[in-house]
């Protein structure tokens, strides 16, 4: 028997033995995978990048990433192949365009658990007020939240001057009358001011009320609870034109539960087209929110880079990421850690 006959059939056992995976890992080849300027999105991507090579054979390369140029890239260039974490309230209807006209593909509708923005409550205030669980029984006991500066009020902290949702809140205070009812919208001065007054409140076992939202190392940490709505969504017009609008533009803002937040894992068609159980993976790949949040609080405390929180998360949650892969996948990235 010749040496190339040999070697074909030592190939051929090795495609046996490994299985597709192994074919399908030699095909994945080069991909680009946008790591976004916040944290979760930074662990997400440098998690992707450790299991898909590893795992699955890729060369993988991160770019920097934010929503918008990333989004604008992969429309008009097919780059980065992947998008771990896009937040995509902000370009929706050019993601649906795009997708439609099959230049992009949405790979995942839910890669973390449990996110959104909203209105929440310190774990003081769950303990002692169980029944008051809905933004509306809440709205009936600003007495709850003394306000520092005036008691007889109720404090609602609502976000710094200057950020988006600072219209937002101001106009859903105003929408549900909430200073009819004894309350005072606080503006906290920055997001250190923000997050500041929640840690005291946390600390001195208090109740605090204000705006936040999730996945975030705060909320991680501090433990809050985000209230729900029973005011249902009172629709884009609504939400779009006025809520989201300064004051003068939004006489007359209707009540409405807060815009859900949506994320996607989003890839260019060729990796759509090539990524074979590559893309499964991604299409796999969910993050639990609670998580999340315990991996946002280790990033912070530790000051620890994505790529650190990655193999911390590897090494600490295999209960987590192994339901994502199959056990030869599994295998592969534990020994590469």
């Amino acid at each position: 028997m010749n040496l190339r006959k040999l070697g074909a059939i030592a190939a051929l056992g090795l495609t046996t033995a490994f299985g597709a995976s192994a074919a399908v890992a030699g095909e994945c080849g080069d991909i680009t995978i946008a790591e976004m300027n916040w944290a979760s999105a930074e662990l997400l991507a440098n998690v992707d990048k450790i299991i898909l090579e590893a795992g699955y054979g890729c060369n993988v390369e991160k770019v920097a990433g934010a929503t918008m140029p990333t989004f604008t890239s992969m429309n008009e260039k097919g780059q980065p192949d992947i998008a771990p974490e896009l937040w995509i309230n902000a370009v929706r209807t050019p993601l649906e365009k795009a997708v439609a006209e099959g230049r992009m593909v949405v790979a995942n509708e839910g890669p973390i658990t449990g996110l959104g923005e909203g209105w929440w409550v310190t774990p003081a205030f769950v303990r002692d007020h169980p029944e008051l669980d809905t933004v509306e029984k809440v709205l009936e006991h600003p007495e709850l939240f003394p306000w520092a500066e005036d008691p007889s009020k109720g404090a609602f902290m609502g976000c710094p001057s200057g950020w988006g949702c600072q219209l937002a809140n101001a106009n859903l205070f105003r929408a549900f009358n909430m200073e009819e009812k004894g309350w005072q919208l606080v503006d906290p001065g920055s997001a250190a001011g923000l997050d500041g007054a929640i840690a005291k409140a946390f600390e001195r076992d208090e109740n605090w009320f204000g705006y936040y939202w999730n996945p975030t190392a705060v909320v991680g940490k501090y433990h809050l609870t985000m209230l729900k709505w029973e005011t249902p969504w009172a629709g884009s017009d609504n939400w779009d034109n006025c809520i989201v609008k300064p004051e003068q533009e939004c006489a007359d803002p209707k009540p409405s539960s807060y815009t859900e937040s949506a994320v996607n894992s989003v890839v260019s068609a060729a990796f759509a087209e090539k990524g074979g159980e590559a893309l499964d993976y991604v299409k796999n790949r969910v993050f639990p929110g609670e998580v999340m949040n315990e991996m946002l609080v280790y990033m912070t405390d530790n000051q620890a880079t994505g790529e650190d929180a990655a193999y911390y998360f590897l090494e600490n949650y295999e209960d987590v990421w192994k339901a994502w892969v199959s056990e030869d996948v599994a295998a592969k990235v534990k020994s590469a850690l």
